[in-house]
C-alpha cells in the first residue's frame, strides 16, 4: 500500500484520525485542524469530508510508528481499526467494544458483515494484542483480543445467533444523530469557540 507518509505535504505526527463517521456526538476534528494546522483523516469509504482518505491496509507513519488501518465495516461502511502492530494494540472505534459491539440498525449497519469484520480483522490478531475501543459506559479503557473472544457475550456466538442478538437490541434512536451525521460528513464545525455554532448543536439543529 502506498500509506500516508513523507511524501504527503503534512507536518510529521501531525494528525486527527476518526475511525467513523460518528452518530451520537459531533467530531472536533475540523476544531483541531483550526487549532494545530493538523491535517483530518477518515476511511475513503465513509464518503465524509477530511484533508486525507484511507483505503484498506494503507499505513499512517508517525513519526517512528506505522499504524495499519484496516477496514472493519458492519457499524457503518466506513469504520476502520488501526493497529500499532509494534506495541501490538489496536483502536477498534465502534466496530468493537468491551464486552459489546457496535449497533448495526442505522448508518449502513449490517450485522452479518460487522461479524465477519470483528472476526476476520481484529480477533484474528494475536490474543495477546490490546483493545481499546472508542466508547465503554462502565469506564473501562482497554480489553485485549483473547479477552472479547472468550468473553464478549455476542461476538462468542455463532454468527446466526449474532445476527439474532443485533436485531433484537431494542435500542432508542440516538438523540444526536439527526445534528451529529451531517456534522461529522463535514469534518465537524470549524471552530467550537462560534457561539451561533454550538448553540445550534446544543439545539439538534444540522448544519445549514
Amino acid at each position: 500500500s502506498s500509506g500516508i507518509n513523507a511524501e504527503w505535504p503534512l507536518r510529521p505526527g501531525k494528525y486527527a484520525m476518526n475511525t467513523h463517521c460518528h452518530a451520537d456526538h459531533v467530531t472536533g476534528t475540523a476544531a483541531l485542524r483550526s487549532a494545530t494546522g493538523c491535517q483530518t483523516i477518515i476511511s475513503k469509504a465513509s464518503a465524509a469530508q477530511a484533508d486525507m482518505y484511507l483505503n484498506d491496509n494503507e499505513i499512517v507513519k508517525i513519526g517512528n510508528l506505522n499504524l495499519e488501518a484496516r477496514s472493519t465495516p458492519g457499524h457503518t461502511d466506513g469504520c476502520m481499526t488501526f493497529v500499532l502492530h509494534s506495541h501490538k494494540l489496536c483502536f477498534t472505534g465502534d466496530a468493537l467494544m468491551i464486552r459489546a459491539c457496535g449497533r448495526t440498525d442505522f448508518q449502513q449497519g449490517d450485522a452479518r458483515k460487522l461479524y465477519h469484520s470483528v472476526h476476520g480483522r481484529i480477533l484474528s490478531l494475536s490474543e495477546d494484542y490490546s483493545v481499546y475501543p472508542a466508547h465503554d459506559y462502565q469506564g473501562r479503557t482497554q480489553s485485549s483480543v483473547r479477552e472479547e473472544k472468550l468473553y464478549n457475550p455476542r461476538l462468542t456466538k455463532s454468527e446466526d445467533e449474532f445476527v439474532n442478538i443485533m436485531e433484537n437490541l431494542g435500542l432508542k434512536y440516538p438523540a444526536k444523530i439527526d445534528v451529529s451525521v451531517p456534522w461529522n460528513m463535514r469534518c465537524g464545525p470549524t471552530e467550537v469557540e462560534d457561539k451561533e455554532i454550538m448553540a445550534d448543536i446544543a439545539a439538534n439543529k444540522p448544519p445549514a
